[in-house]
């Protein structure tokens, strides 16, 4: 079949104005509670290296390999939220990801924990199924307003999970951490089927044609593709931060358990807050010079790490707008781009953040390397020029404009 044999028509009766309150609140707790899968090693990877034996280079390549793994999950998966019921498919990969949180929990070394590491990424792909599923259930009026409170469910599980992670994982091991995550997506899973509505697929492809057409998408809408770009340099910049940050707050001047590390997580939570309400401005003004202020922020954040980083105050002041810019660019680049082509939400929305957790990946590369190699000046350097990379973007497409 054609891939312009879309199905131009809305959810299916038991989905339209369904997506009341007390459900848009638990798509965004799922999106929390499933994303926090990929961020969970992040405080703790100091602890999972004294496990192996191993420097920090080689444990940093764990965060790697779990976002890899999510970058390649929402590629092969999260299309198939044009083509197939979601819930389902959200049933299926929760199952999944609960076998994969196992695995890791039962890591004997460190290949197998980058193997298992991987499972969990490919496979906790639910949070990018969920955003444009609630664009899909919110009225026209109000998309804006959904995709920000699912998305801020989304970042606060990012964030807070390094809270839980650090004490949880700090006080009865990293192992414990991983097997309790494990029973919560075994339980959402249950909530979720008995909760979400049925909504019919907005296409009418095979899989091989829906995977084409987002090459398609990618060609048609300039839109898309300055947004992907923005998207995987903000990601980029917020991975070498994140992933380093365990490393420079165990030595001077702070001197932090991996505990205290984790409790940086309730600052940026703080950042995350304002997604909703960059959600409810896209509704009513233009996307793209909110996120030219958003990037901006978060070149401020990395000038105050590499200046003033040693004192708890510039450290605090970076952590919040550095989340805020990041996650504010996010909610309003989704935004924009659900508007381009709305049958085609989830693959749009694959494009955006396959790109974007890329740059999540190569960010925690160059993170846990530029640590290595060049302590904390060589990861605020590493940081600061991607944020510049990312305003770069935005400003050529103004001026394009």
């Amino acid at each position: 079949m054609s891939s312009t044999h879309t199905l131009h028509t809305p959810a299916t009766p038991a989905a339209q104005n369904s997506l009341s309150k007390g459900l848009l609140l638990l798509m965004a707790f799922t999106a929390g509670m499933t994303v926090a899968n990929l961020y969970y090693n992040q405080p703790l990877l100091a602890d999972i290296g004294r496990t192996f034996g191993v420097a920090p280079d080689k444990v940093g390549i764990v965060s790697t390999c779990t976002q890899v793994g999510y970058a390649l999950g929402m590629f092969l998966f999260v299309p198939l939220g044009d083509i197939k019921e979601r819930k389902g498919l959200i049933t299926v990969l929760l199952s999944l990801v609960c076998l994969s949180l196992i695995g890791t929990a039962a890591a004997q070394n460190l290949a197998w924990m980058y193997i298992a590491s991987f499972a969990v990424g490919i496979t906790t792909v639910v949070p990018q199924i969920l955003i444009p599923l609630a664009a899909t259930l919110a009225s026209p009026s109000e998309q804006g307003k959904a995709v920000g409170t699912v998305t801020s469910g989304l970042l606060l599980g990012i964030l807070l999970t390094r809270t839980v992670s650090g004490l949880i994982g700090g006080t009865w091991g990293w192992r414990f951490m991983y097997a309790l995550a494990a029973a919560a997506m075994l339980a959402l899973l249950i909530l979720l089927r008995a909760k979400l509505p049925v909504t019919r697929p907005s296409a009418e492809l095979r899989y091989g044609e829906l995977l084409a057409s987002m090459g398609k998408l990618v060609n048609k809408y300039a839109t898309l593709r300055e947004s992907a770009l923005i998207g995987a340099a903000n990601f980029a910049a917020f991975s070498i931060f994140w992933t380093a940050l365990s490393f420079y707050v165990e030595g001077k001047p702070y001197h932090y358990s991996s505990q205290i590390a984790g409790l940086f997580g309730l600052i940026g939570a703080a950042g995350a807050l304002g997604a909703p309400f960059v959600g409810r401005l896209a509704d009513r003004i233009p996307t793209k010079w909110m996120i030219g202020a958003m990037v901006s922020l978060n070149i401020i954040a990395y000038l105050l790490f590499g200046l003033l980083g040693s004192m708890l105050w510039a450290l605090i002041l970076g952590v919040i707008l550095l989340d805020l810019g990041v996650q504010g660019t996010q909610v309003a680049n989704q935004t924009r781009i659900y508007a381009l082509e709305p049958p085609a939400r989830s693959r749009l929305n694959t494009v955006q953040m396959v790109t974007t957790f890329l740059g999540g990946a190569i960010g925690s590369s160059v993170g846990s390397y530029a640590w290595h190699e060049w302590g904390w000046t060589g990861v605020c350097f590493a940081g600061g020029i991607v944020g510049l990379f990312s305003f770069s973007v935005w400003l050529v497409h103004r001026l394009k404009a």
